[in-house]
This record gives structure tokens, C-alpha cells and sequence, in this order.
């Protein structure tokens, strides 16, 4: 019985990024870049289903668990303290390291590869961590009455106003499995 949970501790976040990374291209193939079933690129979709099982999974899952030996419990404060962890002291390596994996993955060369990762990565970056400020100000909004929703003005800031609060949402409400 140990043996089989530690397998699915190590399997589980594999699996799990692996699924979520194929369903995100398909979604974003069908109803961002609206391909149809004829235009979608299956290759495109596997080759996200394998970065999320083989790279993402498994070095995310590892990393949440130091996370959270490091700082331990689940109050707002301890949130926030492990998202500025996360962002300051993971998201930088893990980002190149995407980055890396993902051109080698469509077929770049390492001088192509490392010309695009020199392009991408501070843009990037930078767009990450103005997201993280726009988490820390909603997340001290959040039963105030006044709010923390101003709407997105493009897609991008869509997307950078989503995520950093999901984060912070999922390391206060959503414990670690040991």
C-alpha cells in the first residue's frame, strides 16, 4: 500500500499536468485560434501532453512539496508567501528551462533555441511578476466590498489577472497530498 502511494505520488502530478497541458491546446486550437477539427495540429497538441508529463509535472509537483516543507500551513499570509517564493526563486529557472524545452520540442537548433529564449524570456518574465503585484492587490481587496475586478482590457491582461489570484487561491484553499 505504500509503494502504490508513493507511485501515484510521483505519477499524479504527471498525469495530471500532462491532461491539463493537452486540454489547454486543444481548447486554445478550437476556440482561441477557432483551427476546426480539420485545421487542428495533433502533433502540436502531443507534444504539449508530453512536456506536461515528462518536464512540468513532475518538477512543479517536487517543487510544491519543498514549498511546502519550507513554509508550512495555509493561512493568506502563508499564501502569499509562497507565491513570492515561487515567483522569486522558481518561476525564473523553471521559466527558461519551458522555454528550453519547448523550442527544442519544435525543432529549433540550439543557436535558434537560445536566440528565442533571449528574445521571450525577460518580456516574459516581466509580465509574470507585474502579474503577481496585480494578485497581491486583488487578493487584498477580497471582502472589502470594493472589489477586485476591473475587467480585462486585452487578452494578455486577461490572462495576467487570472492566474497569479488562482495561485494564491489554490495555495491558501487546496492542500498538499503527501
Amino acid at each position: 500500500m505504500a509503494a502504490l502511494r508513493s507511485c501515484c505520488a510521483r505519477v499524479g502530478p504527471a498525469l495530471t499536468a500532462g491532461t491539463l497541458m493537452g486540454a489547454g491546446d486543444v481548447i486554445a486550437q478550437q476556440l482561441v485560434e477557432r483551427r476546426g477539427l480539420r485545421g487542428h495540429q495533433g502533433p502540436r497538441t502531443l507534444k504539449m501532453m508530453a512536456i506536461g508529463f515528462c518536464f512540468v509535472g513532475p518538477v512543479v509537483g517536487s517543487w510544491y512539496k519543498i514549498l511546502d516543507r519550507l513554509i508550512p500551513g495555509s493561512s493568506k499570509v502563508v499564501a502569499v508567501k509562497k507565491m513570492v517564493l515561487d515567483q522569486g526563486a522558481f518561476a525564473p529557472c523553471f521559466l527558461g528551462c519551458f522555454l528550453a524545452i519547448t523550442g527544442a520540442t519544435n525543432g529549433l537548433s540550439v543557436e535558434e533555441n537560445w536566440s528565442k529564449i533571449q528574445q521571450d524570456y525577460t518580456d516574459t518574465l516581466m509580465t509574470n511578476y507585474c502579474a503577481q503585484l496585480d494578485a497581491l492587490n486583488a487578493w487584498a481587496e477580497v471582502g472589502t466590498g470594493r472589489g477586485c475586478w476591473q475587467g480585462p482590457s486585452t487578452t494578455s491582461s486577461f490572462s495576467a489577472q487570472i492566474w497569479p489570484p488562482v495561485q494564491i487561491a489554490n495555495f491558501y484553499f487546496v492542500p498538499l497530498k503527501h
